[in-house]
């Protein structure tokens, strides 16, 4: 029997071939380790990638402490905060969760309120934002439902995380995180003033125990304290109705704040903001003026401004039943009003 001997030609192209094979495959392994799938953390229970730290977007809160983020690549994905857990807006709240809330329907219902506080200090602080997430050497990289454990840190070094704890909107959320002793401190702290949600260790009232039997307080102007004396400015608070018939996350148009100009000369609003104890703001749109005598009212929820009439657009109530602080600044940040009310 006997055997062919390839061509010179025919040698050539299987070679030519098995070149080529070779410069795709090798081609196809850089574009691998280039794609969102091996530069950022994907696996739910896998080991994470060598990178630990990333710069992102917030693009929504679903609630306090969960966030859902894109990172620079356009890819997206949601993020849970370390170390901290805050009341639900989305299901029920277990009040024996957070020490010394009353663990009946008055503690329930602080608790959610204290819920959608926390989702709208996340949204003012952090939606299209550019952040700093990272991870934790103790945990992670995922949690149970897949979402990323992260702390956050905004752009001027804030830690979010913290802050929420530090401001009384989130417990610590018991685990072996590396920083629990720092966030155990902060929420010792917010407990023993009762800042945030921890107010709701007396039902739902503020800490000098005047709010209603039921956690809601009576606003009219014949039992607040309002401002009948102006700032600097010759502003005022009229009025402060603050709990608003029935569920006031679902009736904002009824909270609302009544500010007037007691002086002669008209104010003008440019940039002004209004803000409460909670840390949501409010920024008067530019060109909005308020006459000598005349009064402007801040509704919490959404509709159309006029020269009388301004909506916060926020999606959940602001101004706290039990207590709070209107605080006034102009343009330039200087507080020209500053009128605390009680239950």
């Amino acid at each position: 029997m006997s055997f062919r001997v390839p061509s010179r030609s025919v040698s050539v192209a299987i070679l030519l071939v098995v070149v080529t094979s070779a410069l795709v495959a090798g081609c196809t392994s850089v574009q691998e380790t280039t794609t969102p799938q091996s530069v950022e953390p994907t696996s739910n229970t896998g080991s994470r990638s060598q990178t630990s730290q990333w710069t992102v977007t917030i693009t929504r809160i679903v609630d306090g402490d969960t966030v859902e983020f894109r990172y620079a690549n356009g890819t997206t994905d949601t993020g849970r905060l370390l170390g901290v857990d805050t009341p639900e807006v989305h299901t029920e709240n277990d009040p024996s969760e957070f020490e010394g809330v009353p663990d009946d329907a008055s503690g329930e219902r602080c608790l959610r309120d204290w819920g959608h506080k926390a989702s709208e200090f996340a949204r003012a602080e952090l939606v299209d934002e550019r952040v700093t997430i990272t991870l934790d050497a103790n945990e992670g990289p995922r949690g149970y439902y897949g979402r990323l454990l992260i702390y956050i840190r905004e752009s001027d070094g804030t830690r979010f995380n913290y802050q929420l704890v530090k401001q009384g909107y989130a417990r610590v959320y018991d685990s072996e995180f590396t920083k629990r002793d720092r966030f155990y401190a902060a929420e010792a702290n917010a407990q023993q003033h009762d800042v945030g949600l921890w107010e709701c260790t007396n039902g739902g009232r503020s800490a000098d125990g005047k709010g209603n039997t039921d956690g809601t307080v009576t606003t009219d102007e014949s039992t607040t304290r309002v401002a009948t004396d102006g700032g600097t400015s010759g502003l005022s608070v009229a009025r402060i109705h603050a709990d608003a018939d029935g569920n006031d996350h679902e009736n904002l148009n009824d909270e609302y704040v009544v500010l007037k100009n007691a002086a002669d000369e008209t104010l003008d609003l440019s940039g002004w903001t209004v803000s409460d104890d909670g840390g949501h703001t409010y920024r008067v749109p530019s060109g909005v003026t308020l006459a000598g005598g005349e009064t402007l009212t801040l509704y919490t929820g959404s509709g159309s401004d006029s020269a009388s009439e301004l909506h916060w657009n926020a999606d959940a109530a602001v101004w706290n039943n039990g207590g709070d602080t209107v605080v006034v600044r102009d343009a330039t940040g200087t507080v020209v009003l500053r009128r605390k009310y009680e239950g």
